[in-house]
């Protein structure tokens, strides 16, 4: 768990926001999970969706069914012995 000693106290769970441009952006510090939004409040939602995702509290891997109801046929898109573009990792 991140924590900041900015101000000689301890501080767990820290979340950093700022203006940037028309908007803002929230970043979870243990995490490093960075968002934006319009509004200060639409860049924390952001946030906390962003943040549920990254530690498996929120979403699923699709099922082949699902993959194939949208066109997309399991056995045809594996990636094999390549390795994942840089963006995946």
């Amino acid at each position: 768990m991140a924590t900041s000693t900015w101000d000689g106290d301890n501080h767990e769970d820290e979340i950093r926001l700022w203006r940037e441009d028309d908007g803002w952006i929230a970043k979870d510090v243990e995490t490093g999970v960075t968002t934006q939004g319009s509004s200060r409040t639409s860049a924390l939602e952001n946030l906390d969706d962003a943040v549920a995702l990254r530690k498996g509290e929120v979403g699923r891997e699709p099922t082949d069914e699902e993959l194939k109801e949208t066109g997309i046929d399991p056995e045809d898109n594996t990636t094999g012995e390549q390795e994942p573009p840089d963006v995946l990792k």
